[in-house]
This record gives structure tokens, sequence and C-alpha cells, in this order.
């Protein structure tokens, strides 16, 4: 693939990782009334969250052949938080999924049942927006070090 293309592909992923973090604050503070409708909030930060993921999945493959040696070899420390950011971006991806799940599966559970769905899917995007957060602050890091 031509570079120019994989650098704007690699903003737009970054970008969005950023944007993803924002949104997934959304759902955790809606989700803390347990009365308030949040589907749209829900949808929409788990929708964002894995377009971001995705795309990044998409560009290790450019990333495995044109940069991480060069990184590992100069700077090892960048290679590993990237390396990190990887497996985090997996957990924010999984808790936002998981907290998707878990609300739009409170509406047809029993009474007790959907409280405790509810909590789950509260929690699920808070610590979602948490990795999150900690994904685009790594991403950044590496990014800044070097990029297509």
């Amino acid at each position: 693939m031509q570079l120019d293309a994989l650098r704007m592909i690699e903003h737009v992923h970054g970008h969005l990782g950023w944007l993803s973090s924002a949104i997934l604050l959304h759902p955790a503070i809606v989700l803390r009334s347990r009365t308030r409708r949040a589907g749209l909030a829900v949808g929409l930060a788990t929708g964002f969250v894995t377009v971001a993921a995705a795309m990044g999945a998409w560009l290790y493959v450019a990333y495995r052949e044109r940069l991480k040696q060069g990184i590992f070899q100069h700077a090892p420390s960048i290679g590993l938080l990237f390396e990190r950011k990887e497996h985090l971006a997996f957990g924010a991806v999984v808790l936002a999924w998981a907290g998707a799940a878990a609300y739009f599966a409170a509406p047809r559970a029993a009474a007790e049942t959907r409280e405790r769905l509810r909590t789950i899917a509260f929690r699920a995007f808070a610590a979602a927006a948490t990795l999150s957060i900690l994904v685009a602050v790594l991403g950044t890091i590496v990014a800044v070090y070097r990029g297509f």
C-alpha cells in the first residue's frame, strides 16, 4: 500500500481512538442512573471503539512489515508500549461489547437480574473508557516516536 495512504489511515485511526475514548465515557455516565435509556449511547460507543480497533488490526500488518523491527532495535521501550497498547485495546473492545450485551439484555431479564445487568453495563463501560484513554495515550507516544 502507498505510504501516503498508510499515513492517512494511521491518522484517522489515532483520531478515532481518541474520539472513542471520549464517546465511551458517555454510556458510563448515563448508565449511573437506573432509569435513563442509553441505547444510542451504548450502540455508538461500541461501534466507534470497534471501528477504531478494526482499523488498528488492519494497520498492524503494515506496522509489522515497515516499523516494528526498527522501533524495537532503536527504542525497545517504545516497542513494548505499542505491544501493551494492543492488549489494552483488545480489553477495551471486549469490555464495550460486554457492556452493550448486558445493557441490551437487561430489559428482557427479571427485575433483580435487570439491576445487576445495568450495573455490569455501567462498570464495563467505565472500565472500557479507562482502558481506551490509556490506549490513546500510549498510541500517541508511539506515533510521536515513529509513524508511517
